[in-house]
């Protein structure tokens, strides 16, 4: 069995009540969940909505910004952070996203400790309420102020240096599917991938993320999914789907179309 979901930034116009019912009408069975669409809903009414659709959350997005880059003090990053745990374990989101933020000014190995020491403890939180966390890696062609962590080797020794098992990573074809080795990897990297997100593009990430309708970019996604099921993965697929590409896309044509090309492709 294949687990499909969909990030709510695939469908950034629409309200988390729309979402929820829209999603469940397309024939998926869980939502990637936006926090800014949660805090405008309300948790407890959310939570309530997700069982009444018999929906799961696949992720909560995100936590992060450990290295200052965002003009957060280091106090509020975390109690942000161990807030948004507690909040997912509530709604029963499986796992939480965490970027690092950018370097900010730090030494790459100054920014490496601020990150480290921060995941730390979030994983040992998230171990403690039945959750996962997972560091996204992002394309060094966009989001600098985001992350600094561009690549699948980066996030495994921040994953061997803390050493719970409840931390690991979120492979993001759109950053990650360019790569010209990824093939070669993919299969070693399976039991530390707590989320794959689909996306395609039709070049490089280069400033604003800009995807496109899955099967329509350059990206080998049809291969990346079957290695993940020969390797036994289990977690959530989730579609996020953002950018000028796509604006004059229909949510409801998006949602077919996504679900009907993974379909196909397994």
């Amino acid at each position: 069995m294949v687990r499909l979901s969909v990030c709510q930034l695939s469908t950034f116009r629409w309200s988390f009540e729309e979402d929820v019912l829209q999603y469940h009408a397309a024939g998926y069975e869980a939502v990637g969940i936006w926090r800014p669409k949660l805090t405008d809903y309300g948790e407890e009414k959310a939570a309530e909505l997700l069982a009444e659709q018999g929906l799961r959350a696949s992720s909560l997005h995100w936590i992060g910004g450990f290295t200052g880059s965002d003009g957060r003090s280091g106090r509020e990053v975390m109690y942000d952070a161990l807030d948004a745990v507690q909040t997912a374990a509530d709604i029963g989101a499986e796992t939480v996203v965490a970027l690092s933020g950018g370097r900010g000014g730090h030494t790459r190995r100054h920014a490496h400790r601020l990150v480290r020491k921060a995941l730390t403890e979030l994983a040992e939180a998230a171990q403690a309420v039945g959750v996962q966390l997972a560091i996204e890696p992002m394309h060094v062609g966009c989001g600098p102020d985001c992350s600094f962590i561009n690549s699948i080797p980066q996030c495994l020794d921040l994953i061997c240096e803390i050493g719970n098992s409840h931390l690991g990573i979120v492979f993001d074809c759109y950053h990650l599917g360019l790569d010209s080795t990824v093939m070669a990897w993919l299969e070693s990297i399976v039991p530390h991938v707590k989320l794959v997100q689909l996306g395609d593009a039709k070049h490089a990430p280069m400033g604003e993320q800009n995807r496109c309708l899955l099967g329509s970019g350059c990206l080998p996604l049809q291969e990346i999914v079957r290695r993940f099921q020969q390797a036994g993965y289990g977690g959530y697929y989730e579609i996020e789907l953002l950018g000028q590409s796509l604006e004059q896309v229909q949510y409801h044509q998006m949602l077919a179309h996504s679900r009907q090309v993974v379909g196909a492709w397994l």
